[in-house]
């Protein structure tokens, strides 16, 4: 760094590091002391915390990004952007760094930005896999660095909804599984290398499905949009050894089966929406390029995040106003292999292309059937509905007590199965 840049930091009075992000690899200790100087000097809109640690007790660092960042408030929406899920898939972890630089020294100068940071709590990590990135060296199609210390590859290792998954959960895996269980997360990418394409779910399935999700229509939007406001995604990038993806996105089951994969997590046990984003034909290209990666993705990673305010979201009260944890609410003829249900404090969130919805709640063994009107989410709003459901306070204060037990049992399984 010269001392123009040392000069201005220090009339600006932020940490050097903060005003300029150089384009190049960041290794583990690299990345920590960004995250922590971003922290410090951006403490009012950030927070910095571990969700976990890797086999070698790498820490799995988050920066959260919100008006609120250190907590969940009701109807802020919870989005989440995980890299280097593969350690030698690298490309991700850069763009993931550079994001961070953008949102927080954009806030209060950039209208939309600051909009979308008030309205969002946005997660992001850089690396999933800090081990597997030590281990990993510049090298377009290799596989040294893509495990996790233990030799597992991470992006096989999650629960799978149609195929036991016999692999024990590693530390990285169940770390993640924790977090998605503690928050309440509508929408979610994860970036890896090898291709240039938006895959989305199911990446593993059955004859019965073939891989298509009940959502396949909002799927394809995201990935469509993402693709789209890429600077070539959209045009199909072929790959040495690979076909081309037709508008550069591709059902992951169809493209190649995948079990375990965490996109499918997301989606069936998390009630997130997740994709793929694969950005690369070199997993570990040249550091050279990575200033042209950032100016290729910078759209599509800031349109995305917009897409969480897309759809609906609410919450479900009983008749005397008192909000009902773990009552199901699903779309009509959208039904999920686990399905869709309230948070502890009787939030919902779906995310709906515009038009007419009916909606199945329930809860207490009581239904309710209610049409709503989608609306497209102009100014980073989405259609706001509140559910009322004729269940008493005295049965809605049970179905909190059962939720509250439900919580306690699954944490003591986990526990016990670790």
């Amino acid at each position: 760094m010269n001392w123009q840049v040392v000069i201005c930091c220090f009339l600006l009075g932020v940490t050097p590091v903060l005003c300029t992000l150089d384009f190049n690899y960041h290794n583990n200790k690299a990345v920590e002391n960004y995250l922590k100087d971003i922290n410090n000097n951006y403490s009012s809109i950030t927070y910095l915390h571990s969700i976990g640690s890797s086999v070698a007790g790498n820490q799995l660092w988050v920066l959260v990004i919100g008006l609120y960042p250190s907590q969940h408030m009701i109807g802020i929406p919870e989005m989440k952007y995980v890299a280097n899920m593969h350690g030698n898939e690298v490309v991700g972890r850069e763009l993931m760094l550079h994001l961070i630089e953008y949102l927080v020294t954009s806030y209060k100068t950039d209208v939309v930005i600051s909009q979308l940071i008030n309205n969002t709590r946005i997660h992001i990590m850089p690396s999933m896999n800090p081990d597997g990135f030590e281990a990993s060296a510049v090298d377009c199609y290799g596989i040294v660095g893509r495990l996790n210390k233990n030799g597992y590859d991470l992006n096989r290792n999650f629960p799978d909804a149609f195929n036991l998954n016999p692999d024990p959960i590693q530390p990285e895996t169940k770390a993640v599984m924790d977090w998605i269980k503690s928050e309440t997360f509508v929408l979610s990418a994860n970036f890896h290398g090898g291709a240039v394409v938006a895959s989305y779910p199911y990446d593993n399935g059955n004859a019965e499905n073939n891989g298509i999700t009940p959502d396949e229509d909002v799927f394809k939007y995201l990935a469509t949009l993402y693709a789209t406001k890429h600077a070539n995604m959209y045009q199909g990038i072929q790959c040495p050894g690979m076909n081309s993806f037709p508008a550069g996105i591709t059902n992951g089951y169809q493209w190649y089966p995948v079990r375990g994969g965490m996109q499918d997590y997301n989606y069936v046990y998390g009630q997130c929406y997740e994709i793929t984003i694969e950005l690369s034909c070199c997993k570990y290209p040249d550091e050279s390029t990575l200033s042209q990666f950032w100016s290729d993705n910078k759209v599509s990673l800031i349109e995305y995040i917009k897409q969480i305010h897309m759809g609906i979201k609410g919450r479900v009260f009983d008749l005397e106003g008192n909000p009902i944890p773990n009552a199901i609410v699903e779309v009509k003829d959208r039904k999920h292999i686990q399905p869709y249900t309230t948070n502890s404090i009787g939030e919902y969130y779906h995310l709906l292309t515009p038009g007419s919805y009916t909606f199945n709640i329930s809860a207490a063994g009581v239904s309710l059937l209610q049409t709503v009107d989608i609306t497209n989410n102009k100014n980073l709003y989405a259609t706001k509905y509140d559910f009322s459901i004729n269940v008493s306070a005295s049965s809605a204060n049970s179905l909190l007590q059962v939720y509250t037990l439900l919580s306690i049992l699954s944490t003591i399984l986990v526990l016990l199965c670790t």
